[in-house]
C-alpha cells in the first residue's frame, strides 16, 4: 500500500487523481500547513523538502509530481495514464508536467511564496505584480500549442490531464482571465466530470 502525503488545495492532488484512476490502494496522510507540520521534525523525516506530495512506497519515498505521476502510470500500465510503449510519446507527457512544474507552478508561487527567492519588501511586491502577466503567458502557450485536445496529449487521458486540472485551479486566484483561455476552461470542465476527479476532491476536504 501507498502512502500519499497531501495538503489540500495543493498540486498533490495530481496525484491522488491518479491514484484513483490507477484503482490504486493507497492511503491519505494530510500535512496541515496552518499549523506548519511541513516543517516539523515527523515530515521532515520523510520529505526533507518540507513539500508535498510525498508518496511513501515498499521502496522508499518519491518527491515531486511529475516523478509520482510517471510512477503511478507504470506502476498501473493496465490503467493507460501514458503511451508506456512509446519512448517519444511518453517523453512528450514527461516535457508537459515538467513545463507545469518547472514554469507555470513556480511562476504560480511568486503570488505567495516570493520569499523563496527574495527578502526585500519591494522586490516581493514586484514580484506579486508580475504574476498575471507571466501565469498568462504560460497558459497562452498551454492553450494555443500544448494542450493537443481533447485531454492533453490527444485523444488519450493521460497522467498529464490531473496536472494540468490541479494547477488551473488557481488561474483566476492568479489574476488570469479565463476567458482568454477557452482550452484550458473547457479541459478543467471535462475534468470534473470524471468520478476519480470528483472523489479525490471530496475526499481531501473530508
Amino acid at each position: 500500500m501507498f502512502t500519499l502525503y497531501y495538503a489540500p488545495d495543493t498540486c498533490a492532488l495530481a496525484a491522488h487523481i491518479a491514484l484513483e484512476e490507477a484503482n490504486a490502494v493507497f492511503r491519505l496522510e494530510r500535512i496541515d500547513f496552518a499549523k506548519a507540520e511541513q516543517q516539523q521534525a515527523p515530515y521532515l523525516a520523510i520529505n526533507p523538502k518540507a513539500r508535498v506530495p510525498a508518496l511513501a512506497t515498499a521502496r522508499g519515498v518519491l518527491t515531486e509530481t511529475p516523478a509520482i505521476l510517471a510512477f503511478i502510470a507504470q506502476s498501473f500500465p493496465g490503467a493507460r495514464l501514458a503511451p508506456l510503449d512509446d519512448p517519444f510519446a511518453f517523453a512528450e507527457v514527461q516535457a508537459f508536467n515538467d513545463y507545469l512544474c518547472a514554469t507555470l507552478h513556480v511562476a504560480h508561487a511568486h503570488r505567495m511564496r516570493g520569499e523563496r527567492w527574495a527578502d526585500d519588501p519591494a522586490a516581493l511586491a514586484a514580484m506579486q505584480r508580475k504574476v498575471p502577466q507571466s501565469v498568462t503567458a504560460c497558459y497562452e502557450l498551454i492553450d494555443r500549442h500544448m494542450l493537443k485536445g481533447p485531454w492533453v496529449m490527444g485523444k488519450g487521458y493521460t497522467i498529464g490531464d490531473p496536472y494540468l486540472f490541479t494547477i488551473a485551479q488557481w488561474l483566476e486566484d492568479d489574476g488570469v482571465d479565463a476567458a482568454r483561455f477557452p482550452r484550458v476552461i473547457d479541459h478543467r470542465r471535462r475534468m470534473l466530470e470524471r468520478p476519480a476527479v470528483r472523489k479525490a476532491i471530496a475526499d481531501e476536504f473530508a
